[in-house]
């Protein structure tokens, strides 16, 4: 049987438009030998205006739920997740191409989780990078939680861009109950548990446009930002204070 990577989405029906785009830089995805992809959509909600923009690919799999923002959605679609690696590909984001085997050669080489250079695509198509990328290689634990501290709540990595062995992701209890910030805060937990990687080749095209959850006024609220930053940053540290340390299996 092939070995399996599952790319997992969630999205709403204001950015489901974009889906196509995302499938396209899936299925042009070059896997190593003897693995392939699953694709969960997991629709935030219960309407009617997601399905019509779904491809037809049998590694495909879409489901709904209640709307409760893109964390709850994920969690939601990782019951249907199948592969051994869980990636996360927002429904309005691209991958570039050899993403996936990128990762997967780092999760096969002994991470637990890998994330990749982003660069934001703006509206008139072209790209920009991100200046405190770290240089390509392994990320010790606790080092996310530094930097992210130090410099007003910005990882130096992307959490868009996250990789993750199932069964570590299931130990954490998937993304966090948060209205935003959910993959960040997944981030710093896998960080405090288990050494990551990161990959200087840029493996995600990361969409920016008005319609996009972190472009909402609300996003910026202060008060709820200083909640959010707050509950990230305890369970980072209480899961540090266990002393426990996931060790990936090799291969």
């Amino acid at each position: 049987m092939p070995r399996l990577i599952t790319v997992i989405t969630a999205v709403h029906a204001p950015g489901a438009g974009f889906l196509p785009e995302a499938h396209r830089s899936l299925a042009e995805q070059v896997l190593p030998d003897g693995w392939e992809w699953q694709w969960v959509v997991q629709e935030d909600g219960e309407t009617d205006g997601v399905r019509p923009y779904l491809p037809d690919d049998g590694r495909v799999s879409f489901g709904q739920g209640r709307a409760g923002r893109a964390g709850m959605a994920r969690t939601l679609g990782l019951s249907r997740a199948e592969g051994e690696f869980v990636k996360v590909l927002d429904a309005d984001d691209r991958l570039t191409p050899g993403a996936l085997a990128r990762d997967i050669r780092a999760l096969t080489e002994g991470a637990a989780w890998a994330t990749s250079r982003a660069l934001d695509l703006l509206p008139d198509g072209t790209t920009e990078g991100f200046d405190s990328d770290p240089e390509e290689g392994p990320i010790e634990r606790g080092a996310v939680l530094d930097f992210w501290k130090a410099h007003g709540f910005r990882a130096q990595v992307h959490p868009a861009t996250l990789c993750v062995r199932r069964d570590l992701l299931l130990a954490l209890g998937g993304w966090m109950a948060l209205p935003a910030s959910e993959d960040t805060g997944l981030l710093l937990a896998l960080n405090a548990v288990a050494r990551g990687w990161f990959t200087a080749e840029p493996g995600l095209l990361y969409r920016k446009w008005p319609g996009q959850v972190t472009a909402a006024a609300a996003h910026r609220d202060e008060a709820e930002r200083s909640a959010r930053m707050g509950v990230v940053r305890e369970r980072a540290e209480a899961l540090a204070l266990t002393g426990w340390e996931y060790r990936a299996p090799a291969g």
